[in-house]
This record gives C-alpha cells, sequence and structure tokens, in this order.
C-alpha cells in the first residue's frame, strides 16, 4: 500500500515512490505560457537595451515565482482539494502579473506589483501553514521565506508608485530576493536555514525545470512561426526561419537528449539534495531557460 501522507502534504518514504507532476501543476503552467510569450512581445518593441534591462527584471522576477511553486508543491500535494484552490488563486495572480508586463514599467505597475507580491506571500503562509504540525524545520523556513518576501515585496510596491526611480527599486527588491538562498534566509531571531531540512524529491523538482524549458522552447517555436507567416516568403526569411527551428531544436538536444536525465540522475543520488536543488536547479536554470 501507498504511504498516505499527513495534512496536505505529499507522501514520502520508501513506500510513497516518485513524487509525480500532476495535471493541475501543467494547468498551471499555461499561465506562464502566456507570462514567457508577454516578455518575448515585449522585448520585440522595445529593442533598447532599458527595454532589455526591464525585460530581464520581470523575467527573472517571474523565474523566481514559478519555481518557488514547484518548490512549495514538492512538499505540497495538489492532489487535496485546498491545494488545488491555492494553485488556482496563483494562477489567477499571475494571469494579472502577466497581462500586466507589456506595460509594467508604465501605468499597469500597481497591478502587476500588487499581484506579485501577493502570489509569493500568499504561497508562503499557506505552505507555512501546512507544514506546521508535520515538518516543523521546513515550517520555520518557510516563515523565513516569508520575511523576506515581504521584504522585498515592500521594494515592488514602493516601486509601483515611485515612477522616476521604478527601476532602481525593482531591480533592488530582485537583488534582494535573488540573494535570500544564499544566505540559507537568515533572520534575526530564526537564524538561518540548512540546505538538509530542504528534503526535496529530486525526480519532480528536475521535471518541473525540463517543463518550464519547454514552454520557452515552446515560445521560440511559436516566435519563429508567427513571425515567419507575416513576412513575404523570400529565401533568406527561409533561410533564417530554418536556422531559427535548428537552433531550437539544438537547444532541446542538449538539455534533454544530453544533460537532463544524467542531471536528475545526480541529483536524485545526492547526499545534500537541497543544496543540488538550490544550486543547479534555482539559480543555474536562470540562464538556461533565459537563453531558450
Amino acid at each position: 500500500m501507498t504511504a498516505r501522507a499527513p495534512g496536505l502534504l505529499r507522501p514520502r518514504g520508501p513506500d510513497a515512490g516518485e513524487a509525480r507532476v500532476e495535471t493541475v501543476e501543467l494547468f498551471y503552467d499555461l499561465v506562464f505560457v502566456f507570462a514567457i510569450t508577454q516578455l518575448s512581445h515585449r522585448l520585440t518593441h522595445h529593442p533598447t537595451l532599458e527595454g532589455a534591462l526591464e525585460t530581464g527584471l520581470l523575467f527573472v522576477a517571474l523565474w523566481w515565482s514559478w519555481v518557488y511553486t514547484a518548490w512549495a508543491t514538492n512538499w505540497l500535494d495538489p492532489n487535496r482539494t485546498r491545494v488545488r484552490f491555492l494553485i488556482f488563486a496563483l494562477m489567477a495572480g499571475g494571469l494579472v502579473v502577466s497581462m500586466s508586463i507589456p506595460e509594467a514599467f508604465a501605468e499597469r505597475a500597481a497591478p502587476f506589483a500588487i499581484a506579485y507580491v501577493g502570489i509569493e506571500v500568499t504561497r508562503s503562509l499557506f505552505t507555512a501553514l501546512a507544514l506546521r504540525r508535520h515538518d516543523r524545520a521546513n515550517c520555520v523556513n518557510f516563515v523565513r521565506i516569508l520575511v523576506w518576501q515581504v521584504g522585498c515585496g515592500a521594494f515592488w510596491i514602493a516601486g509601483a508608485f515611485a515612477e522616476e526611480s521604478r527601476l532602481a527599486l525593482w531591480a533592488a527588491g530582485l537583488a534582494l530576493w535573488s540573494l535570500a538562498p544564499v544566505l540559507y534566509f537568515w533572520v534575526p531571531g530564526l537564524g538561518a536555514s540548512r540546505a538538509s531540512v530542504w528534503n526535496v524529491d529530486a525526480h519532480h523538482l528536475a521535471e518541473r525545470c525540463g517543463l518550464f524549458i519547454i514552454i520557452a522552447l515552446g515560445e521560440s517555436v511559436l516566435a519563429t512561426g508567427a513571425t515567419f507567416a507575416e513576412v513575404e516568403w523570400t529565401a533568406p526569411a527561409a533561410i533564417a526561419v530554418l536556422g531559427a527551428f535548428a537552433g531550437t531544436v539544438a537547444l532541446w538536444w542538449v538539455y534533454f537528449n544530453i544533460g537532463a536525465e544524467h542531471a536528475a540522475h545526480i541529483f536524485a543520488a545526492s547526499a545534500e539534495r537541497g543544496r543540488v536543488a538550490r544550486l543547479a536547479y534555482t539559480y543555474l536554470h536562470i540562464p538556461i531557460v533565459g537563453g531558450s
């Protein structure tokens, strides 16, 4: 018989097997398909250094939001009704964030920032409460994460209402949030967390990150096809579209045919899964996804 986890948590232990990526998690990813498309279109319409910086900042912010949901559902069981409603709420907030992307540094700054901070705080608070009776160490860790998110969120909210310094404030908030895992979410009075207590399921997190790569590669295919459909079909255009498609296929080949499975085996066999998850499946995936 398969072990049943307490509360809202996934089953853990030798009888539980590897955690599966559930359909509701794939449903959640649809919001990020839209978000990546919005980022791509935004960069197309703002082909300047400032536009690239702004779009890059938004991309990293979205990545953190997505990957922390992947971390949360590594513990939370998406088959439980309350967890599903959490995911649906995060999707709704993510839809507001995604719709705001084209004008996130203009008139839609406030909806973007408020929805973004709301997603982060809601997720961490829910996860901390779900863990409180069953995994004390990780419960305290999500409290630390919540404190960091509230502090970083202040920069996002302030930037939404300070047009002249918006980029600087949002960059500061994002930089602090990107630094938090390196510092093990140290908080006065609570101290720092330890990677040894981050008992992540390697198969689940590796598969979730691979799915985000598929989202990014899929956007490349969509952008290539949509652009070619609107231009005159000439030989140079055909060469360009074939080159773009070949590049996307090469990226898929390098990640999935060469690296992903080998890396997942190393991840699963590691005695310090939390440390591997933080480095390889959180930080190192930022340039991988961005490059895709």
